[in-house]
């Protein structure tokens, strides 16, 4: 009989193998644990009545509310995407800095951050900036390694800095893995990790990030003369600077303060962000008196959530303060003045028409229900590649393996810091998120440190969104390069876009190695926002 652990190891290289040709990795997930399944039953090393388990594994899945938020955050990224916001945000923002050598590159970094705030999605990010960044920075003299390699690195803050889509399919994997081993540790009334706990402990290190790329280009900018023109220009026909950048600036208060202020599930503030965005995209091209309405209701939704933090408006109590009454009168009205002004934006994007020519609203659909379904496929198929994998004892050979390694906790999140990295050069970070963070995350958190405590789930958590990032960036099949060839201009050869990545990969590693020593980083805010873990 052949060794089930033989036969994990197969099944792993195997799908591996497959995922680098490019055949769409939800099947290849699902094909390959479905696959070594019917080979260990017939070699009897696997119980095929395992299986029966995945239809209520799904079944919990698609229960998750944590899960909602994902939709809803695409298509908030998509519209501001589709309707050219993105583009006017780029265009103004090269205003900033401009006077300074490197001051273009740093504003595009800024640029990226804030995108990364509001859509969330690498390609729409790195599509906008290659289109929009790439010509004016090359036009000032810029390398076209360094303007390559600096709106590849934007693009990706997306996937750290909240709220991401990567966060959110993290959050839900961090909290399932750390319920369950406090169960297995015999506590009964597990604390939870919830995704505004995860958003909060990864809104420092993005931001650091951010901020660490900004300090590299306008120090060897300014170094390295040749590297950037003095004077750089944006584009002549640039929009003016507040009208394009306070909208998007207003959507993250509105979005990540609901959800860091616990006045919203990331859920509900993901429905903020996926209303707000509409109502941006219509207030773009209406009219004067439409633009008035959707101004008003644009304005009502930001009382509505201010009021929201000012009182509770649920009846729970037999006698209502005359002051709770006139809050719950000012928020129908508020809501009659939104529910108005979302009409309208729909009326204005269904008419609007993108650069391909279709209505910006049916796109943004389009556009969504396909990353949706191919996120939610993917994450399918890995659940039964894992239960293959766990069947085989995959899981349980890991899991000993990481326990009896050397130096306990600090080389167990070592190698898998290592693995995630290496990795990172041949996977896409959905797989890796779903191969890799199930088996390891479990066995990670329960380790105890040297003082005895279990590591914090949070600042495992941000390590890992930090390290899935360098996945974008890394050849041969980093995402991100992929989105910046498609659009960049014939000037800027593969070879400068591979050579401009190094050093931000290398800056992604730096910062991950600063949040590994200072652990607060990630920490910090969540306790001062009230969660403890």
């Amino acid at each position: 009989m052949i060794d089930p652990l033989l036969l994990c190891a197969i099944m792993a290289l195997t799908t591996l193998a497959v995922l680098m040709t490019g055949y769409p990795v939800a099947f290849v997930l699902a094909g390959s644990g479905l696959l070594f399944a019917l080979i260990g039953a017939t070699l009897g090393v696997f119980h095929l009545p395992l299986l029966s388990a995945l239809p209520q594994s799904i079944f919990g899945l698609m229960q998750s509310p944590t899960l909602v938020a994902v939709p809803l955050f695409v298509f908030m990224g998509v519209v501001l995407e589709k309707s050219s916001l993105a583009a006017d945000l780029v265009q103004a923002a090269s205003k900033l800095l401009s006077a300074r050598r490197g001051g273009l590159a740093a504003a595009v970094i800024g640029v990226g951050a804030l995108l990364a705030a509001t859509t969330g999605i690498v390609g729409a990010t790195i599509t906008t900036l290659g289109l929009l960044a790439l010509p004016p920075m090359l036009a000032a003299g810029y390398r076209p390694s360094l303007a390559a390699g600096t709106v590849a690195a934007s693009g990706t803050l997306g996937q750290i800095i909240p709220p991401s889509i990567a966060l959110v399919l993290l959050g839900d994997q961090i909290s399932i893995a750390y319920q369950n081993v406090q169960i297995d540790q015999g506590i009964f009334s597990p604390r939870t990790i919830t995704l505004n706990d995860l958003f909060a402990a990864c809104i420092l290190p993005g931001l650091a990030l951010a901020s660490l790329y900004a300090a590299y280009v306008l120090i060897r900018a300014r170094f390295e003369p040749g590297l950037a023109s003095p004077n750089d220009k944006p584009h002549a026909a640039a929009p003016d600077l507040w009208p394009a950048l306070l909208p998007p600036l207003l959507l993250v208060v509105a979005v990540l303060g609901s959800i860091l202020a616990g006045l919203a599930t990331p859920t509900e503030a993901a429905g903020i962000g996926a209303v707000g965005a509409l109502l941006l995209a219509a207030r773009r091209t209406a009219r004067k008196a439409t633009a008035t309405i959707i101004n008003a209701a644009l304005w009502s939704m930001l009382a509505l959530v201010m009021l929201a933090s000012l009182f509770d408006l649920r009846p729970q109590r037999d006698v209502i303060p005359f002051a709770d009454w006139l809050a719950i009168a000012a928020a129908a009205l508020l809501t009659l003045c939104l529910a108005a002004g979302i009409a309208v934006a729909l009326r204005a994007t269904v008419r609007t028409r993108d650069t391909a020519g279709l209505p910006i609203l049916t796109a943004a659909a389009t556009r969504t229900l396909t990353l949706t379904a191919m996120i939610f496929a993917i994450v399918i198929g890995a659940r039964l590649f894992s239960l293959t994998f766990r069947g085989l004892g995959g899981a349980d050979f890991i899991e000993n393996l990481l326990q009896g390694l050397p130096g306990g906790a600090t080389s167990a999140v070592f190698m898998v810091m290592a693995t995630i990295f290496i990795l990172g050069f041949f996977l896409d970070f959905l797989e890796i998120l779903y191969i890799v963070i199930p088996v390891t995350v479990p066995v990670l958190l329960a380790l105890p440190l040297a003082d005895g405590s279990t590591m914090s789930p949070l600042w495992l958590g941000a390590l890992i969104a930090l390290n899935l990032q360098t996945s974008f960036l890394t050849p041969p099949f980093g995402i991100a390069l992929f989105y910046l060839r498609s659009v960049a201009p014939d000037a800027i050869r593969t070879a400068d876009i591979y050579r401009g990545i190094v050093p931000f990969v290398a800056l992604q590693l730096v910062m991950l190695a600063i949040v590994w020593t200072w652990p607060v980083l990630a920490t910090g805010l969540p306790a001062l926002l009230g969660s403890g873990n």
